[in-house]
């Protein structure tokens, strides 16, 4: 299991500085097939997940959506038939925080 699957997320507080780019490097080899996407100059983790059908696919979500309420730390999920993107960001540092890539690493052992 990826260390950072076993790491559990800390509170964030507004005002906190979103990772750096040197912080961001350090962590992306650690959530292979994650990459860094921006909306409204944002920085966030996406990875689209392929599935076989859409029973498959919003499964998934819930166990995504399982994992976030035990974290307190919630994700953009889009479901399609076969197919779920995922996007995890911290909205009170309005970026990448750790806790992002804590998230992806286990939404990653979930498949």
């Amino acid at each position: 299991m990826n260390q950072l699957a076993s790491t559990k997320c800390v509170a964030c507080r507004k005002g906190e500085p979103s990772l750096s780019m040197d912080e961001i490097s350090d962590l992306m080899p650690q959530i292979q097939g994650w990459q860094i996407v921006e909306v409204s100059e944002i920085k966030r983790l996406e990875r689209v997940f392929k599935l076989n059908n859409f029973v498959e696919a919003l499964e998934f979500t819930n166990k995504i959506g399982a994992i976030a309420e035990e974290e307190d730390h919630h994700p953009l999920i889009i479901t399609e038939w076969g197919r779920v993107t995922v996007q995890w960001w911290t909205h009170v540092v309005g970026g990448l925080h750790k806790n992002d890539f804590i998230m992806a690493a286990k939404t990653d052992g979930l498949v």
